[in-house]
Parts: structure tokens; C-alpha cells; sequence
């Protein structure tokens, strides 16, 4: 077994050893040992992705440094969006760091990227020490998944705002992971919430033959839109866990709103597509169309229209063949990217010129963009979904397969 597997091992077992809270702190404290580095520091992403919370790592941690980094322009943005380990020289003292060399390696699981592990070495780290860094930041985003379970601690560091009921409520309905990398697809999606929640949500699962993807927006604001939109996801997570198709799950969503939803109603979409053949099925309850890129062209995606859900519908929703072809990119949104104040954000001029960009750092230009125009002052919230196709058999991954 090599060097630095023997020492992945161990960190490992230390970590397990340890309580949740202080997952971060071991692996710093054993890649000082290991490899002579000081400053050894785990760093997380903010909800929005716009900043990093440093977490202590027991590693003379604190002097000269700020819990919160803004990530636009820095070197963490680099490394998040090329998913690379950088390496640079380091500043003295006066820059917070001891003379050396700084090391930041992305810390991502399946495409969703968690933060950023950064350290300082003496010596210009070698192939082995970066492979071993590497691994150790690669560990840190099975840690931080695992551990997350237990502790508020990383929630906290999502967190770079104070949040509402509301949003409290909201955030707890978006899946676990913002992005995910599943071979035949990669997803991602961002919600932009606006000063007075609106009732957005998406979800996506797999199983083993199918990918599910789900976006919604529950009229109203506030805590009664995210009452209804808790109704949604329950009803659509309920009938999608219990191995029902999509018209079973539209009918489980406009059932929950109409009988629940005290008169409310929501606009939705539902996306299923076949893993082993590629086929597509789609059902539109009166949301916006999609935007698809295929070839170098956006062009808006048309479906036949039913009504949102809580709206009396006798035939019920249809369920439509959706038109997919490998190297596609799908992008899902609600009237919050399109809204009156946004007019002067061109979506398909974006998802063109995007169309290098992984599906996480996509919908995060998107929402940028988009606070750019509205002046961060956002009517409604705005949710964005980026879907790549890849094909049926494919098992594209991040440049570091992380």
C-alpha cells in the first residue's frame, strides 16, 4: 500500500474517533504532522455560494485572518470552479501566514462543492504531497457529509445572512446537495430567495433506472407560501419514495394543494427521464418553459399547458414525451429569473455563452447576473436548474473525478 494510502487511512480512523464537531480540527491537526503545514484550515461554502466560512482547525488558527471570505475574483473561486488544487507562495506574517507555500484544494463530493481545504508549507509541495493533500480534501467532503447529520456547525457556516422562518422552512426542502454528478446526467440548482419568501423549491433523485427532477413555485409569501410549498415537495417526495411515475406524482402534488392548500395554488414541473435509454417524460402545470441548448442554439422548449396545481383539472395532467438528446443542456426556472425587474437579463445569452461552464458554475453565473440587474433587490424568489445530458452509458466527472 502507498505512503499517502497508508495515511488516508489514518486520518480515517482518527476522524471517526472524534465528535462530529470537530472533524475539521483532526484532519488539520494530522496534515500538520504528516507534512509539516501550518494553518490547516477547512473552509465551507455560504448557501448562495458568494462566500466561505473558515473553520478552525486547531492549527494556529486566528491571527490575522477573518471567519468570512468573499469568494468573486479570489483564489478559492479558482480553485472551487476549476475544481483544481492551486498552489502559490504564501506572504509573511503581515499577510496572516507563516513564508511558504499556500496550498487550497477543492473540497467537492459528486460535483457539489463544499469549500475549500487551504494550508501553508514550508517547502513547494511535490507531486506526492499535493496527491496527498488531494485525498485529504477529497476525505474532508465524505466527512463533512457524513458529520452534518449530527451538528448545526456546518449549517451555520452556509449561513452569511440572518434567516427567516420562512427560508428556514424553504431551505429545508432543497436537497442535500446542490449539485450532483450521476454519470448519464449532471444537475445543479440555485434558489435566489427575495426579501419576502415566495415559495420556491426543485428536488431531483435517482434510482437505478431513473433521474427525477421537480420544480415548483406556491402562490403567496412569507410562511404560507412555504407552508404550501412543504405540501409539494411532501406530496411529490411521498408518491416518487413509494416508486409511483410522473402522472401519479402530479396527481399526489395537485391533490395535496387542492385538499390542503386552503384555496392556494402552485405552478410546477416534473421531469423523469430513462438512465438505460434516455427517454423523457415531462409534465407542465402551468410554468414557465424551459430553455434548452443544443448545438450552439437556445431555444425555448414549448409543452402542451395544464393548469397549476389546485386548479380544478378533470382530465388531469398530461404527461408529454420531452424532446433529449445527448450533449444537451436543460435549463428549468421560475418566474422569478423572468420577472419585470429582471427584462434586462438575457437567459438564453447566458446559457450560450455558458455553455463551457459546469452546471454548478452556470446556474451560479446565472444568479449573479441576475442580482446584477435587480440590484439585489429581488420582487420573487428565483430558482434556477441546470440539467447536462450526457447520454445513456456515460460516466463523465469532474477533471479530478471528485
Amino acid at each position: 500500500m502507498a505512503e499517502q494510502d497508508v495515511a488516508l487511512e489514518h486520518l480515517l480512523a482518527a476522524v471517526e474517533q472524534a465528535p462530529p464537531v470537530e472533524s475539521s480540527a483532526v484532519i488539520g491537526r494530522i496534515l500538520a504532522e504528516q507534512l509539516d503545514a501550518s494553518d490547516v484550515c477547512f473552509m465551507l461554502t455560504d448557501f448562495a455560494g458568494d462566500s466561505l466560512w473558515r473553520l478552525p482547525a486547531e492549527v494556529r488558527f486566528g491571527e490575522g485572518k477573518n471567519d468570512r471570505e468573499e469568494l468573486s475574483g479570489s483564489l478559492y473561486d479558482q480553485v472551487i470552479s476549476s475544481q483544481r488544487l492551486l498552489v502559490t507562495e504564501s506572504p509573511g506574517p503581515a499577510g496572516g501566514f507563516d513564508p511558504g507555500w499556500r496550498v487550497v484544494a477543492p473540497v467537492t463530493n459528486r460535483g457539489d462543492a463544499i469549500g475549500v481545504l487551504e494550508l501553508t508549507m514550508r517547502e513547494r509541495p511535490g507531486e506526492r504531497q499535493r496527491m496527498h493533500v488531494a485525498q485529504a480534501a477529497h476525505a474532508m467532503a465524505y466527512i463533512v457529509v457524513a458529520n452534518r447529520r449530527f451538528t448545526d456547525l456546518y449549517e451555520w457556516g452556509r449561513r452569511s445572512v440572518p434567516v427567516s422562518l420562512a427560508a428556514e422552512i424553504q431551505h429545508n426542502l432543497l436537497p442535500d446537495a446542490l449539485s450532483c454528478e450521476a454519470g448519464q446526467a449532471t444537475i445543479a440548482g440555485s434558489l435566489e430567495p427575495a426579501g419576502h419568501i415566495a415559495g420556491d423549491t426543485f428536488d431531483y433523485s435517482l434510482d437505478e433506472h431513473s433521474l427525477y427532477i421537480s420544480i415548483t413555485d406556491a402562490m403567496g409569501h412569507d410562511v404560507p407560501a412555504a407552508m404550501l410549498a412543504t405540501l409539494l415537495v411532501g406530496a411529490l417526495r411521498n408518491a416518487r419514495r413509494s416508486r409511483a411515475g410522473l402522472a401519479a406524482q402530479a396527481r399526489a402534488a395537485d391533490r395535496a394543494v387542492t385538499d390542503y392548500g386552503q384555496d392556494a395554488t402552485a405552478t410546477g414541473q416534473l421531469l423523469s427521464i430513462d438512465l438505460a435509454t434516455g427517454r423523457a417524460l415531462f409534465v407542465n402545470a402551468g410554468h414557465p418553459w424551459p430553455l434548452r441548448l443544443r448545438d450552439g442554439r437556445v431555444t425555448m422548449i414549448e409543452p402542451h399547458i395544464d393548469p397549476p396545481f389546485g386548479v380544478p383539472n378533470p382530465d388531469g395532467h398530461r404527461v408529454q414525451d420531452f424532446d433529449l438528446a445527448p450533449g444537451d443542456r436543460v435549463v428549468l426556472l421560475t418566474d422569478g429569473m423572468i420577472e419585470r425587474t429582471t427584462t434586462a437579463l438575457d437567459l438564453p445569452a447566458l446559457i450560450a455563452d455558458g455553455s463551457g461552464l459546469h452546471p454548478r458554475e452556470a446556474v451560479r453565473s446565472m444568479t449573479r447576473a441576475l442580482h446584477e440587474v435587480s440590484g439585489g433587490e429581488l420582487r420573487d424568489d428565483a430558482t434556477v436548474i441546470c440539467l447536462d445530458w450526457h447520454g445513456p452509458g456515460s460516466s463523465r466527472r469532474t477533471p479530478l473525478d471528485q
